[in-house]
């Protein structure tokens, strides 16, 4: 029988969402809710396995930990895309790698709750109402005729994008490689520079890819040319904002305020100063964390495991 481990369970839902009994008795399943952080303690949990299952980014796996995992023959990632996996490590230690499909939907929608939660303070006038303070102590910000300037058009700033078409907002975008034609048939204006989107945009909400290119993108030089009143907000990742930089454009008022649903390390530390930054609505990575997505990678996990143990592996990266 083989050993397989589901890493970052955080709800402890996976044993619910997808038919894992129908792996037995080729496989033994277990499941692991707790974040292990250190990579000594990790290797003592999974070192006996041949298969893992790993959620996202939550748990990266770098060379050195393929180098300590002798037995690995099977990684399993939800998504089809895992920037925490070192893909070249895993094909030299055999390991074949395979993802799941993963709805562009969800992240979209928290993207929205964030930018609502800001516009309309709703924490603070939340908080306020449970505590017995005053009555309304915020002024809201309209979003309708205000305009939203999407960081990057792919599946998520679309799904963005036409949320705020409904909302009345005008839409302009930017990324790298976006042209004319590209952000028309994704709703939106394409803006002839960064430095335009950021100057004229009431909110910016970052969707672009992290990479070599994007990495730092948003920094205090664009911090600092960004309206006063505008909000930014960030669910795709968290080096692509300077988080120095961010943390001071809101101790120092430069923008209105923030959302962020990703951080450069998660879970977060309780000590990191974004916790407590004014005007600073953040979410513990939810975007993907919706039912229907959690069946998809549960349920297409289990069936990237019997392709495997079948000889015929399927969803194949790298």
């Amino acid at each position: 029988m083989l050993n397989c481990a589901v890493l970052d369970d955080y709800q402890g839902v996976a044993p619910s969402l997808a038919d894992w009994p129908r792996l037995a008795p080729r496989v033994d399943v277990s499941f692991l809710s707790r974040h292990i952080g250190s990579e000594d303690a990790l290797v003592e949990a999974i070192g006996h396995c041949e298969i893992v299952v790993v959620m996202r980014e939550r748990t990266p796996f770098p060379a050195e930990l393929f180098a300590r995992l002798p037995r690995l023959r099977l990684l399993v990632t939800s998504g089809m895309r895992n920037a925490s996996v070192d893909l070249a490590a895993a094909a030299r230690h055999g390991v074949t790698v395979c993802g799941t499909s993963s709805a562009s939907e969800p992240p979209a929608e928290l993207t929205w709750a964030l930018i609502l939660g800001l516009a309309r303070q709703v924490v603070p006038e939340n908080n306020a109402l449970r505590s017995g303070d005053p009555w309304q102590h915020t002024l809201g910000a309209d979003l309708h005729g205000r305009r939203l300037g999407l960081l990057g058009l792919g599946k998520i700033g679309r799904q963005t994008a036409r949320i705020g078409a409904a909302f009345g907002m005008e839409v302009m975008a930017w990324s790298p490689r976006l042209t004319p034609e590209r952000a028309a048939e994704g709703g939106a204006v394409m803006a002839a520079s960064k430095e335009e989107l950021l100057e004229s945009s009431d909110v910016v909400s970052v969707h672009l890819v992290l990479g070599d290119r994007t990495r730092g993108l948003i920094g205090e030089a664009e911090l600092r040319r960004m309206r006063p009143t505008a909000y930014l907000v960030n669910t795709s990742r968290a080096a692509i904002v300077d988080q120095a930089a961010l943390l001071r454009a809101l101790r120092e008022g430069w923008i209105a305020g923030a959302g962020a649903d990703v951080f450069e390390t998660e879970p977060l530390p309780a000590s990191d100063p974004l916790r407590t930054a004014p005007n600073f609505l953040g979410l513990p990575h939810l975007g993907y964390v919706t039912r229907r997505n959690y069946e998809g990678y549960f349920g297409q996990a289990v069936e990237d495991i019997e392709a495997y143990l079948a000889g015929d592996p399927i969803r194949l990266l790298g």
